[in-house]
């Protein structure tokens, strides 16, 4: 059904007459007449009756009217929080990044965000694959590398890197390893080499496994690695981000680690004004301010 013909109809139906109908809409009697007409019969259907003091809604135009006016009332909803997002951030944002850091990092922080935005509704999706960002799989990536795309924002928020961790109780029960020969007697948990993950990860990983280890414990994420490290399982590689929120974490081996890391926000450019995009932005911008302050006031950078 037309639109334009759909609005006229609700108009008239409204008050009653194709004159105070049309003056509504500013169009003239005769033309508000024509279409009233033409939707009859593309419906098949009479929708007034004609009497002298006015236009009464048949049966048929009863129905009609009833579904009109609830366009009506949720375009006027839709409209006021058109009007209402110009301050308050509300609506879906599609967020993607991986798995370890999602986990680890971001969803530990995303209750401040609903703090501020009650509103929101966030879809997160961790994952290893890249998400097609400009044919909208999602709104907003964190990646653990530069994204290709040149229709794309981005902004470089840190470099991580990933390094050895255990737990005071599990050296203190083990011995801490001196020298990287002493690795093979601990264990090592970690990601195998051919796990979908960060290359530097990767390579880190497959130097440390050929040191001809006794023992090992392979995990498909961080999440897993974390767990494991954290009940004394032995030692292992994990993001260097960690230690802001496990300050039971002790670094193991200094001067073993992989090669930096940067981590990117992205979102197309489409979405430039997007308050949902902005509001999720300078909330991972500040979070990220408080992890760097963090460092340089514990000397860990």
């Amino acid at each position: 059904m037309d639109w334009d013909k759909l609005r006229i109809f609700h108009a008239v139906a409204d008050v009653g007459s194709l004159t105070h109908g049309g003056e509504s809409l500013h169009l003239s009697q005769s033309a508000v007449s024509r279409q009233i007409r033409a939707l009859e019969e593309s419906l098949g259907t009479t929708l007034f009756h004609r009497h002298a003091r006015g236009l009464i809604l048949t049966e048929q135009g009863e129905l009609l009217y009833a579904a009109t006016a609830a366009m009506a009332q949720t375009l006027d909803t839709t409209a006021a929080r058109i009007r209402d997002s110009e301050e308050h951030v509300i609506g879906e944002l599609k967020v993607t990044t991986t798995t370890g850091f999602g986990t680890l990092w971001l969803v530990p922080r995303l209750a401040k965000l609903y703090d501020r935005h009650p509103d929101l509704k966030i879809d997160l999706i961790l994952e290893e694959r890249l998400l097609d960002l400009p044919m909208r799989e999602a709104d907003v990536a964190i990646r653990m590398k530069e994204p290709s795309q040149s229709d794309l924002i981005r902004r470089r928020l840190l470099n991580i890197r990933m390094r050895l961790y255990a737990t005071e109780d599990y050296l203190a029960r083990t011995g801490t390893p001196e020298g990287l020969a002493d690795i093979a007697n601990h264990r090592l948990i970690c990601q195998s080499p051919t796990t979908p993950q960060v290359s530097s990860g990767a390579v880190l990983s497959q130097m440390l496994l050929s040191y001809n280890l006794n023992s090992t414990l392979m995990v498909n994420n961080y999440f897993g690695v974390l767990q494991a490290v954290l009940g004394d399982v032995g030692v292992g590689i994990l993001p260097d981000y960690l230690t802001a929120d496990f300050p039971q974490l002790v670094r193991v081996l200094p001067e073993v680690e992989s090669h930096e890391v940067p981590v990117f926000l992205a979102f197309p450019e489409e979405l430039r004004q997007s308050k949902r995009v902005t509001a999720f932005r300078d909330f991972v911008l500040e979070e990220i301010q408080s992890y760097r302050k963090w460092q340089s006031e514990s000397g860990t950078a």
